[in-house]
């Protein structure tokens, strides 16, 4: 960590994950400035990216900054950092995470991975705080399409954490002409709703599939975002973040992009395909399909009404028929427009 006369502090920063948005994190963070040492797992993508400055596999025809050093050591990646961005699929979360611990103790490590870990139902955050010792933990989430992203489309995104100190640095580390970052202390809801907004993404690609109309889209998209800050503020979120950029604004973009993981996923299965054709047609990983099945048992368990994810349960584990259950999937939704409203008495 430098602080040139006259600038802004200069950090080390190492992003684990060579996926589309590890990749665009990087190209960010690298253009404002830092040192940036991307890890991904194959040394042969490794040495591609540095020599060709492109993701050839996620983003191919994207240039990359070319201060970008990509590795496939993580001691190599993770030595000296200040920050660690941890951009890893949920399935392999954990176990990278175990093996980065001893070169996280007391650094800033944030998350940017939106899904839940089968099982255990912990979200990505909870995992750092079992696995790694007195680190500075936060969350990034938000509408945050890589492809746009690394082409300098303008969005914004969240930082989440109880550390005030983190989130402004973190705001001073990626802000820039078409990336800001806003600031939230609900670290548990922006990543439930990070996590649950992918399901509804299968569910509108499964729609535009089968030509529904835009009032329909509308209507999903509402009830998509009741339903999901329902379930989330009967585990202690605030429904109020639901409103913001990691809640509504994740969730339009999600659910009506074709750049959307997710929403293709829907899509494909909305023509036809079955889940595997999918999944294998995407060549990339889709967490809404294991966050799926998490959020129904635990929806179950809770004895939260759930509508939208039971008829994508149905379609996608019951093999149940597509075009019969779209319909059905709204009939047992609560009749309240809007939630969590203020009692009469207030």
């Amino acid at each position: 960590m430098t602080q040139p006369s006259g600038a802004l502090t200069k950090y080390t920063l190492a992003i684990l994950g060579g996926g589309s948005f590890g990749t665009a994190l990087s190209d960010i963070s690298a253009t404002n400035g830092h040192e940036v040492r991307l890890w991904v797992r194959s040394e042969e993508q490794a040495q591609s990216i540095n020599t060709d400055h492109i993701n050839h596999r996620y983003l191919p025809g994207f240039a990359m900054n070319p201060v970008i050093t990509a590795t496939s050591s993580l001691s190599e990646a993770l030595d000296g950092a200040d920050i660690v961005f941890i951009a890893i699929p949920t399935k392999s979360f954990r176990s990278v995470v175990q093996q980065a611990a001893p070169f996280l103790k007391e650094k800033m490590v944030i998350s940017t991975t939106k899904g839940i870990e089968p099982e255990t139902f912990d979200l990505m955050s909870q995992i750092l705080q079992e696995e790694v010792k007195q680190a500075r933990i936060g969350v990034l989430s938000g509408p945050n399409l890589a492809k746009e992203i690394i082409a300098k489309s303008i969005t914004a995104t969240v930082i989440a954490s109880e550390d005030a100190e983190l989130c402004r640095i973190l705001q001073e580390v990626l802000h820039c002409h078409y990336f800001r970052v806003y600031s939230n202390t609900d670290v548990y809801g922006v990543e439930l709703a990070g996590a649950l907004k992918n399901i509804y993404a299968i569910v509108l690609g499964i729609g535009t599939a089968l030509g529904m109309g835009e009032n329909t889209k509308s209507m999903l998209l509402t009830r998509s975002l009741a339903e999901m800050s329902r379930f989330a503020v009967r585990l202690g979120a605030n429904p109020l973040t639901f409103l913001g950029l990691a809640g509504v604004g994740d969730l339009i973009a999600t659910c009506t992009s074709d750049l959307s993981r997710n929403f293709r996923v829907g899509y494909a299965l909305g023509r036809g395909k079955t889940l595997r054709e999918a999944e294998q047609t995407l060549g990339q990983v889709a967490e809404g399909v294991n966050t799926l099945r998490q959020v129904k048992q635990k929806a179950e368990k809770l004895a939260v009404e759930m509508p939208l994810v039971n008829g994508l349960y149905q379609i996608i584990y019951q093999d149940q028929d597509i075009s019969s259950l779209v319909k059905r999937m709204m009939l047992r939704e609560q009749k309240t427009d809007v939630e969590f409203m203020l009692p009469d008495s207030v």
